[in-house]
């Protein structure tokens, strides 16, 4: 408790049991200083953790028994971990005594081994054994989860061991005398970079979610901007790094990669090839399939190497160079390497034609070519509300706080649609894609940031998944709101077998999901639901978001809208269709 009082802990979200009593105890004594949130299921308290985490931008704390308390949990913190948030898990444990005596809900010398469980999952997993390895084991746990890029850590605490005294225990737990602060670059490989870029003809720099913590400092992004901007040099990001670079600025390409704005190839590659773009730098992506792939029928697509120079600096060696050739790769934290470009390129004078040229161009190619794949759609007015008008407005409505996005046909509609401006803020969870994360992330993020709206969006399936969680938020007085895409199917999945493998007839309703009462259940839970019907059009669905969002201010009440959405839309994913030769993975006869 000390040592999560110290990293700045105040809510930590789980569900209790008997292997944790102690720890329960205790909470109980300092629950003035520290809340424990009771959630629903283990899974949706990791979620509500990492947006907790992701807003907060501190550590956030899941607190589960021994057992299935502990693998219920597992799916959440490898998503944490996959997204590199700072999440630390610890579960309890039975006894020591009574190791391998078939206890209840044992996960050590039983067949479920917890602590491997999640060390194949998670940065880092320890077991605490004895009270004298406690400080050693907590403080790595702690240093791996609050190091850059963010981690996730896991904790076992056997029942007995946690009801014990730590010999020689501090007087004051001090963060800084176990986990330093992580700011270092490489000056002469920066110089090289700044070097090629103001010398290139066709500069580009690509933004990935590795640079979302150095640019949430806006001393730090008005740097970056000032220098973007006098330079001349357009920016673009990957998915999860959506709204990193405000997307409303003269030098946005908005998101490239899965759904992507259609700016980015338009720059990249002219109509003339002698004008293709001839330096990219990319800033903490690990250059993924997501991030990489402007249709899934072009994974990892070869269009975004750069005809002279691509740089890859990230903190993280194994990435660089790993799914495309590089020409220069830089170990280093990606603030730490922004402030010196910004220092090293004051002392230098930009090619002023060249500048004036390529702000001509993108400019040029905002007016000609619009950002959205469907305009039409996204200006639709009508019923059954469009997805993509949906996404317009929400972002009409909201101008600060923070969105989740959760899986499946949300992902591409929110990726094509929005316009994602700071103070107003992008979560989403594609490297692993978890349905139903948005679903609990949003309540994290709301607690962590109650003065600001946070909405999820997220869709019918996902919704059921991990909608208990509304009660936590009920229970809790959390005002977060829900915006559920109800088609009563799971769409990205039967979109998708339509175009992988026709006649798309047969998947019609293959994947249906029984037509519940979306509303009726939320409103079960203890949230104020409202269901926007199939005849209704976007007018309706405006005026009961901004209700929403009123009423969760003013009432501490989760607000729930779900949307009887047009089915027949579908985001641009640009499937391919397979041929039964495809699938068994040998090629088509010639």
């Amino acid at each position: 408790m000390d040592y999560l009082k110290a990293e700045g802990v105040s809510k930590i979200f789980g569900i209790p049991g008997g292997a944790i009593v102690w720890v329960m105890d205790e909470l109980k004594k300092q629950s003035h200083q520290v809340d424990y949130v009771i959630c629903r299921h283990e899974t949706g308290a990791a979620y509500i953790a990492d947006g907790y985490a992701r807003v907060n931008g501190g550590l956030g704390v899941v607190l589960t028994t021994s057992g299935p308390g502990a693998t219920n949990a597992l799916t959440g913190a490898m998503n944490a971990q996959a997204s590199n948030s700072s999440v630390l898990v610890i579960t309890g444990e039975v006894p020591e005594a009574y190791y391998g005596k078939g206890y209840l809900q044992e996960g050590t010398d039983a067949k479920l081994d917890v602590h491997n469980v999640f060390q194949n999952a998670v940065s880092f997993s320890t077991i605490i054994s004895s009270p004298s390895n406690f400080q050693t084991l907590f403080q790595q746990a702690l240093r791996t989860a609050l190091s850059l890029p963010r981690q996730t850590s896991h904790v076992s605490l056997p029942n007995d061991i946690a009801g014990t005294c730590v010999p020689a225990y501090p007087a004051s737990v001090q963060p800084h005398t176990y986990r330093p602060h992580t700011a270092c670059t490489d000056a002469q490989a920066v110089a090289l970079t700044l070097k090629n870029l103001t010398e290139a003809n066709k500069p580009l720099i690509f933004l990935g979610s590795g640079s979302r913590e150095a640019l949430n400092s806006p001393e730090r992004l008005a740097a970056f901007t000032q220098w973007v901007e006098r330079f001349g040099i357009p920016v673009m990001t990957t998915p999860n790094a959506k709204g990193v670079f405000p997307e409303s600025h003269p030098l946005s390409l908005r998101n490239y990669g899965m759904c992507g704005s259609a700016w980015p190839q338009l720059y990249m590659h002219p109509t003339n090839k002698a004008e293709q773009f001839d330096v990219l730098l990319v800033l903490g992506s690990s250059l993924g399939e997501l991030a990489t792939s402007v249709q899934a029928s072009a994974l990892y697509s070869p269009s975004l190497e750069p005809t002279a120079h691509f740089i890859q600096v990230d903190l993280n060696p194994t990435v660089i160079g790993r799914d495309f050739p590089i020409t220069q790769g830089v170990v280093a934290e990606i603030g730490a390497t922004l402030d010196t470009l910004h220092q090293q390129a004051m002392h230098l004078h930009p090619h002023q034609t060249q500048v004036d040229a390529r702000k001509a161009l993108i400019a040029q190619i905002k007016a000609s070519q619009p950002a959205w794949a469907d305009p039409a759609g996204r200006d639709e007015q009508g019923a059954p509300v469009h997805p993509a008008a949906m996404m317009r407005v929400i972002n009409e409505a909201m101008h600060h706080g923070h969105l989740f996005i959760d899986a499946g046909n949300c992902v591409g509609w929110s990726l094509n649609n929005l316009v994602v401006d700071a103070p107003l803020r992008y979560h989403i969870a594609l490297a692993m894609g978890p349905m139903g994360f948005a679903v609990g992330a949003v309540i994290g993020g709301k607690l962590a940031a109650p003065d600001v709206p946070s909405l999820a969006i997220v869709g019918d399936g996902a919704f059921m998944m991990h909608g208990a969680e509304i009660s936590t938020a009920a229970q809790n007085r959390v005002g977060a709101i829900w915006v559920v895409l109800d088609d009563n199917d799971l769409s990205m999945v039967s979109q998708g077998m339509e175009k992988l493998l026709p006649p798309a007839q047969q998947w019609v309703d293959y994947y249906q999901l029984g037509r519940p009462d979306l509303a009726m259940f939320a409103q079960g839970l203890g949230a104020h639901a409202v269901t926007v019907a199939h005849d209704q059009g976007v007018d309706v669905f405006k005026s009961a978001l901004q209700q929403a969002l009123i009423d969760a201010q003013v009432h501490a009440r989760p607000q729930v809208i779900v949307v009887r959405i047009n089915t027949q839309a579908a985001p641009p994913y640009g499937w391919p269709q397979l041929t039964p030769a495809q699938c068994c993975g040998t090629p088509p006869a010639a």
